[in-house]
Order: C-alpha cells, then structure tokens, then sequence
C-alpha cells in the first residue's frame, strides 16, 4: 500500500508541529509548510518528511508550495492567528486585515490549490483548525472571532459544495491551547500571554493534535464534520473556571 501524504500549514511551532508527528506516527508522509524555514527543517528531518517554505498571506508563495506537492491525500489548514484585543471603537485596521488574510485567504489559497490533488487522491481529507472564537463572540475580539467565523463559514461551505465527491472536510475547534499563540497575539508579551492560563490546565498543542490524526484515520465513508475540544475548566470563550 503506497503511503498517503499529510500537508500541515503553519507546522513549525504548536499545533501544526503537533500534528505533524502525529500525522507522521499514523503512517503519512508528511509535508510541512511554514515561513520559518529554520524551525521546519529539523522537524522534517525528524519525521522523514519534506519542509517547503510557505506563507498563506502570499499568493505566490502558496502556488510555489502546491506546485511541489506531487500528491496530497490529508490537508491541515492550521495556519492562522490573533492579534491584540482591541474593542472595535479602536479596531486597528493592519491587525484586522493581517487576521482575515492569514485565517480567511489563507485557508482559502492553499485548499484552492491543493483540491484538484485531493481529489484526484481518491479519498481528500480537508481538516480545518478554527477555534471556538468562530462560532462565538467577545469583548475585544471582535477582529480574531469575525476572522474566524469567515474561515468556519468558508470550511462548511466546501462540505456542501463537495458532497458527493471523494473528500471528507472536518472542523477542528479547539478552546484555550497553550501554545505560541498568545505570546504571538500579545507582540511577544510572555508575561500578559502567561496571564491567559493562570489558574487552569489548558490544552496542549498535542491534545489536539491527537484529535486531528484520529479524524484523519477513519474510514473513507465516515466525516467527523465538527470536532469541539476544550479544557475542563473551559465553558466557552469568556467564562473559564480558576482555581
């Protein structure tokens, strides 16, 4: 049996390295795409796999990756994240249109590119990471929760229009992970970024990395559509139990 191929996006730190040697110990090759060429080159070496440069933001860039993916059977559009918290009285629009471009367009530019080769794969796995901030809203996240709702909206959509097809398409939609992802949102602020865990235990990059390789290797007939996870001590997005 030839090995299925795995493309992670956003796969040099959290939950795309994750997912990457999940991905990897469930039998898949994996392609690893990300900006951080440094980062990405051990871990490939690592898994055996391939290391490409990738940034979603730009459009060029994402048809040099797809060009060299010769076949693709799983796709994991993980690359994505915050900026700030600013009310909408004081929305910073370069914050804003950075989110829509790296959550909204990116998924969007990298699926585009790679359909034709999971469909010609004979069984496409699309596996979306959004966030629970793509199905709820908060004070100050006004900018990160519309980004994600857009890319959640644009992932659910692919599930309608592709019915029929040999493609699965599986929302992945995590609650608070304690990765770079805060430190990133808060311009390398660690100290307030720390500040977001206190008092509980978060999930972990790998939690949810198990959960996407577990979707990843069901049967062909089988479509786990929405997959919500969450620390325990988590309701929703705003209230949160701490000790």
């Amino acid at each position: 049996m030839n090995t299925r191929t795995a493309v992670i996006t956003g796969a040099s730190a959290g939950i795309g390295a994750a997912s990457a040697r999940a991905l990897a110990a469930a039998g898949f090759h994996v392609v690893l795409g990300a900006r951080r060429l440094d980062r990405l080159r051990p871990l490939a070496e690592e898994l055996s796999g391939t290391a490409l440069p990738l940034d979603v933001t730009d459009a060029e860039s994402v048809t040099s990756f797809a060009a060299q993916i010769p076949e693709c059977h799983v796709l994991v559009n993980n690359a994505g994240g915050a900026k700030g918290l600013d009310r909408v009285e004081h929305a910073d629009e370069e914050r804003w249109r950075w989110m829509w471009q790296t959550n909204v367009l990116g998924t969007l530019r990298v699926t585009k590119a790679l359909l034709p080769k999971l469909l010609d794969s004979g069984d496409g796995h699309v596996i979306t990471v959004t966030s629970i901030a793509g199905h709820e809203v908060y004070d100050g996240g006004a900018g990160y929760t519309s980004a994600k709702h857009a890319q959640s909206a644009l992932h659910r959509t692919l599930r309608s229009e592709h019915l029929g097809d040999p493609l699965r398409f599986t929302e992945i939609v995590p609650g608070m992970v304690e990765t770079e992802f805060s430190v990133n949102r808060f311009d390398g602020d660690t100290e307030r970024a720390a500040k977001v865990y206190e008092g509980l235990t978060p999930l972990t990059a790998e939690d949810v990395a198990e959960v996407i390789a577990f979707a990843a290797t069901r049967p062909p007939h089988v479509n786990l559509d929405q997959i919500v996870i969450k620390p325990t001590a988590q309701y929703n997005g705003s209230r949160v139990h701490r000790q």
